[in-house]
């Protein structure tokens, strides 16, 4: 099998490969294999391995499209040309070979040459095989079901939270190079309340109080029409995914509040701009300074406040949106 590498991305930027982070990443492969049990001899209590019960299900993947051509090679028929099921494991083309000879002698696919090129090969399914791939589907599903069970509701919406931003980092997709800072239009300021909502939620299971609180600010903000006072929505291919608004605390201190950049668009510096942009205004606006509150769980928001140069003032322990939490009062000098 081929060894294991991340895409290829643009590495002008890239950290310091420490030795605790090493030993963090091996300790979660430890104990991720062990908890699904991929070290047993057959993968979910199968006669198959892990690598031949991937093959299977990339196989019934493709019996399931119902497509034209795709990316990974797949016809209306569910066929898949083996060149591009190699791709998609990504192992040695003999092994594959091996797998899919065990395969077709217990009669789960059937391989041909293709009928609109005769140089390429393609497999299919027989029914046996398509039986075998959805009993091992079924069963990874009810494994990984058994063990989300085990998981309160704010644990399991943690957990898949953490595994997207696995995904996100270690398959980059394409992503457009440049976003747009706007004042909030018609219909902004409820978009505001909505995504702060629905993002806490599922990141960390925060109760409709926050919902409430957000909208009380966003009312505040739309009420007072005040000089002293912005918003910032980020567009990113014209729609919303990011925002941000400075308010007056009182007549020399700005408060930034609400900074928010949806999951789809992080890692793009678009928090970093948000709060610039804040910041610049409170300048302009006369304030000699600016405040935050914030809860100490949202590290990546601490950390962009901490390049700014906000520094802590004080932390106070609270139980609010359902969870008990640990509120942070950062400070920064505009001088």
């Amino acid at each position: 099998m081929s060894k294991t590498s991340l895409p290829p991305s643009d590495t002008s930027d890239a950290g310091t490969v420490r030795d605790g982070r090493v030993r963090a990443v091996r300790e979660f492969n430890r104990v991720y294999t062990n908890m699904i049990g991929l070290l047993r001899g057959g993968y979910l209590d199968s006669p198959y391995s892990l690598t031949e019960a991937r093959v299977l299900f990339e196989l019934g993947q493709g019996r399931e499209t119902e497509r034209g051509e795709t990316e990974r090679g797949e016809t209306e028929r569910g066929e898949t040309e083996i060149s591009a099921l190699r791709r998609s494991v990504d192992i040695d083309a003999g092994y594959l070979s091996r797998i899919l000879a065990r395969f077709e002698a217990d009669g789960l696919v059937t391989r041909r040459r293709s009928d609109t090129d005769a140089r390429r090969r393609v497999i299919t399914l027989t029914s046996a095989g398509e039986r075998a791939f959805r009993g091992l589907d079924q069963r990874s599903a009810d494994q990984i079901g058994a063990l989300l069970g085990q998981l309160t509701e704010a644990e399991q919406q943690r957990l898949t939270t953490a595994m997207a931003t696995i995904l996100e980092i270690t398959e980059p997709r394409a992503r457009p190079a440049a976003f747009v800072l706007r004042a909030p239009r018609a219909g902004d300021l409820g978009w505001v309340v909505q995504a702060n909502s629905a993002l806490y939620a599922q990141e960390y299971g925060w109760d409709d109080s926050y919902e409430a609180l957000v909208a009380r600010i966003v009312a505040d903000y739309a009420g007072r029409a005040d000089p002293r006072e912005a918003g910032w929505i980020a567009d990113l291919d014209g729609t919303p995914v990011g925002c941000v608004f400075c308010m007056r605390k009182d007549e020399r201190t700005a408060q930034l509040r609400l900074l928010l950049v949806e999951p789809a668009a992080r890692g793009l510096g678009l928090g970093e701009r948000l709060v610039a942009e804040c910041l610049t205004f409170a300048r302009r606006a006369g304030y000699p300074e600016i405040v935050l509150w914030t809860n100490d769980i949202l590290a990546a928001a601490r950390r962009i406040y901490q390049r700014f140069g906000f520094e802590l003032v004080d932390t106070e322990p609270h139980h609010s949106f359902g969870h008990d939490l640990v509120g942070q009062n950062w400070r920064l000098s505009l001088g």
